[in-house]
């Protein structure tokens, strides 16, 4: 391009580049860059000219050529589409009037922030350093996958919206990053596309605001991410989609409000999570499906937790904060998978290895009155039998009762009949307490049973209290059993 054929702006820029000077056609720091397509020639370059220079600039000797421009009207399209430029670029609080063309381009770094854009294609771009987009204002698509970013990617505060989107907003699918995805504060009117991206550092969406009612407003299946995702005091409408995701570090939805009523608010199924918080916030607003997924802590405050969530498969070593059972059993109620087992073992577990047997007991016994529900009518008539008389086993103390009970029963009734002795000359004295105890207690033996028959209505009663003694001291043993074990 020949020097003559430049405007005085599109010349104060071109002599600036040798040397890596700023140029600076702010006229305010508060100056709203939205209104960038009403300024004038003084600060308008064409885009044709920046190509020329990034491409093919001018050079001084002992001097590290860059582009540093702010508060510029851009015009035309900024194309570098397959190209190569090893210096570093600042197009900071501009305004630009076409989408820049970046495909494949190969850059130093990339500095846009503060910039109007009415979309970015810049799928495949290969940045050495940073690519920053901190409070830029798009509106039109981000096409960014396949990016490979050596550095960190800056989006703090930046506003996306497309009046009518007919495909992701944001497109960071099979981007990968040497260090962090920076955006807390990000603003999205459409959807966030992650699918299959590597992020070497963290993912940090906190007091994000992405909007896409009933539809995916982050899809990010196949993440992997080494540090942490953190979503603190994020607003969410529409669905979260990890599916197959994997974060070493921390998923933080801390003080989020998520919702999308009538489907799935976080769809979390086959993922890898070191920690999932989920905490402090206000009740999510549609489904919480956790199918399949592994993580090491599940910090779950049960005020979180949906009217229905999917937790079938779901394994976590721990389970935190700690709260009685009668405040987690709740959520395993609200399966949409019906009656889930595992869920219920995952339960129990949590509470055996921090000791607290009597909350895994009631867990245990909640698991068997949830399982009865899918019995036909006589299971379900055992079922309410177990429950009321020895509590499915996990309450033995109520067997004590019982045999008590029936300890008493028996006393009474053969202290008011004597049952006759088989062998009078060889009986010993009979005593009613120690002959029904021979009757309930099904190893200890005080020789009363065997030397007395009772007859009738009485032999019928023997019956009874042998069989009600049996599984009644099976019981409390099993029970006692039970909690010497985990001891």
């Amino acid at each position: 391009m020949e020097i003559d054929n430049l405007t005085p702006a599109e010349l104060r820029v071109w002599r600036a580049f040798p040397r890596g000077e700023s140029v600076n056609f702010r006229e305010a720091d508060d100056e709203d860059m939205a209104q960038g397509r009403e300024w004038g020639p003084e600060r308008t370059v064409r885009a044709a000219v920046l190509r020329a220079l990034l491409l093919n600039g001018p050079r001084v000797d002992g001097e590290i050529p860059a582009l540093k421009l702010s508060g510029a009207r851009i015009t035309g399209t900024l194309d570098l589409r397959y190209g190569t430029c090893d210096h570093a670029v600042r197009l900071s609080h501009c305004h630009f009037a076409g989408v820049p063309q970046l495909y494949g381009a190969r850059l130093r770094q990339l500095n846009l922030s503060s910039s109007v854009l009415p979309g970015l294609t810049a799928g495949a771009l290969r940045v050495e350093g940073v690519l920053r987009m901190s409070d830029c204002v798009v509106r039109g698509p981000v096409r960014l996958g396949g990016a490979q970013i050596a550095n960190a990617l800056f989006m703090e505060r930046a506003h996306l919206v497309v009046g009518e989107a007919t495909e992701p907003v944001l497109q960071l699918n099979q981007m990968t990053t040497g260090d962090d995805v920076w955006a807390p504060g990000l603003r999205i009117d459409g959807e966030m596309r992650l699918n299959g991206a590597h992020v070497a550092g963290s993912v940090n969406l906190n007091e994000a605001r992405l909007s896409r009612p009933g539809h995916p407003v982050l899809d990010a299946e196949t993440l992997t991410v080494e540090g942490d995702v953190l979503m603190r005091n994020a607003r969410v409408r529409g669905w979260i989609g990890l599916r197959g995701a994997r974060v070493a570090g921390r998923l933080d939805l801390s003080y989020a409000h998520l919702v999308n009523p009538g489907d799935a608010a976080l769809r979390a199924s086959s993922c890898t999570i070191g920690e999932l918080w989920l905490r402090r916030g206000t009740p999510m607003e549609g489904t919480l499906n956790l199918r399949r997924t592994q993580t090491d802590v599940l910090f779950l405050e049960p005020e979180v937790v949906p009217h229905e969530v999917l937790l079938n498969d779901l394994v976590y070593t721990t389970l935190t904060p700690h709260e009685p059972a009668e405040r987690r059993l709740p959520m395993l109620e609200r399966d949409g998978d019906g009656y889930v087992p595992h869920s219920y073992e995952q339960l129990t577990a949590s509470y055996v290895r921090i000791g607290d047997d009597r909350a895994a007991r009631l867990v245990q016994l909640a698991k068997q009155r949830r399982h009865r529900r899918t019995l036909p009518w006589y299971g379900r008539l055992w079922g309410h039998v177990q429950d009321a008389t020895v509590g499915y086993g996990f309450r033995p103390l109520r067997a004590c009762g019982w045999l008590l009970s029936l300890l008493a029963v028996g006393s009474l009734a053969y202290a008011l009949h004597h049952p006759r002795p088989l062998k009078p000359s060889e009986a010993p004295d009979f005593d009613a307490v120690f002959y029904t105890l021979d009757l309930l207690l099904p190893v200890i033996s005080f020789g009363q049973e065997g030397a007395f028959a009772p007859e009738g209505w009485y032999q019928t009663l023997s019956y009874a209290l042998v069989i009600a003694g049996w599984i009644l001291a099976t019981t409390v043993f099993a029970g006692v059993t039970r909690t010497v074990s985990r001891q």
